[in-house]
């Protein structure tokens, strides 16, 4: 095991994020008393969730593989229910433990399954890709997705710890890697320019797994959810920041039957969150390009299809962050100055498509 980077995560149930390569040999203390580990992965990790059982078969655990469905079509109530059957047929007690191998969509089933079996029970991911080390498997949020739109039903059950193996980015997808590159992007915008700057400088190096530059992005983009957490583990108010580029993000997931990957569309979502900002006079123009301009750096989708804003409107409305018939949007007052924008003029958000219109 290389370097090792912890990052607390505090408040009234504190863990540590470990960074670094090679770190099954911490998992097995995050699990320490449990007498059983349920291990869900999807078929793509089947390899890799072999060696993570094995790692606590050696710490004397008894492992139950379950395998999921990959990505967003794990994310359902009907898997999560084969998986408490399974460990019901198990016997798993309150002192057992679920660990969740995979990317943001594996991780967030493990945690709702942990959270709902005996009302709760610890739980571990071990994230497998970018999207998920620096966004999903952080903060404790779990859920499914229901036919009314993604992660409406779930639950705040933050894990044991996270352990995010750098290893495990030099296997993933090109495209995949650049997908959660989008949410690095949107924690520099929300709080630490200095993302920015890295991806700014050099573009190619903020997308190499291998290279000290997404060593370093991945880091501070714990840093700031770490920070938001926090303070606001069940999102009351702070952490409604972390959705900036979310609310079309999630419309447009939908829209695509989640076909889309989830960095893509946010990417679309920060660009158009930005120019609903300028739009409303929030933030400066310059700001508000620069988002277009660091997201086409890294490759990433700018638009969406002009068609499609007669079906994004409504599945916005189901956004978490409205309140009765309201819509509210995080927007920026400048870089690592986030705000919430409550809609009052709804012609503004017709006119922020067009800058994201194709």
């Amino acid at each position: 095991m290389d370097k090792l980077t912890r990052i607390p995560v505090t408040g009234d149930r504190s863990y540590d994020v470990l960074v670094g390569r090679d770190l099954l040999a911490a998992l097995p203390p995050l699990v320490r008393g449990a007498a059983r580990a349920a291990v869900l992965h999807a078929a793509p990790l089947k390899q890799r969730a072999a060696a993570v059982a094995d790692a606590l078969a050696a710490a004397g655990l008894r492992p139950l593989p379950i395998e999921v469905p990959d990505a967003e079509a794990g994310k359902t109530v009907e898997v999560a229910a084969r998986c408490w059957d399974e460990l019901g047929a198990a016997g798993f007690t309150r002192t057992d433990v679920v660990v969740g191998v995979g990317g943001g969509a594996v991780t967030d089933l493990a945690g709702f399954v942990a959270a709902s079996w005996l009302r709760g029970v610890r739980w571990v991911p071990v994230s497998s890709s970018l999207l998920g080390m620096v966004d999903a498997a952080v903060g404790g949020k779990t859920g499914v997705n229901i036919a009314a739109g993604k992660n409406l039903v779930g639950a705040f059950h933050p894990p044991a710890g996270v352990l995010c193996d750098l290893d495990l980015l030099t296997t993933l997808p090109a495209e995949d890697l650049r997908a959660g590159l989008a949410e690095v992007v949107k924690c520099g915008f929300i709080a630490d320019p200095a993302i920015l700057e890295l991806v700014e400088g050099d573009p190619a190096a903020a997308a190499d797994p291998a290279g000290p530059v997404l060593r370093e992005l991945v880091e501070r983009a714990i840093r700031v959810k770490a920070e938001v957490v926090s303070n606001d583990l069940r999102e009351s108010g702070l952490r409604e920041i972390l959705n900036y580029g979310h609310t079309l993000g999630h419309a447009i997931e939908r829209h695509e039957h989640y076909r889309w990957r989830h960095g893509h569309a946010v990417a679309v979502g920060l660009v158009y969150a930005a120019e609903l900002g300028r739009l409303a006079g929030r933030l400066d123009e310059a700001t508000a390009t620069r988002h277009a301009a660091v997201l086409r750096s890294l490759g990433l989708p700018t638009t969406y299809r002009a068609d499609a804003w007669g079906e994004l409107l409504p599945a916005m409305r189901v956004d978490k962050k409205t309140r009765a018939d309201t819509l509210r949007f995080v927007v920026l007052d400048g870089p690592a100055r986030p705000g919430i924008l409550t809609i009052s003029d709804e012609s503004l958000l017709a006119r922020a498509y067009e800058a994201v219109a194709t």
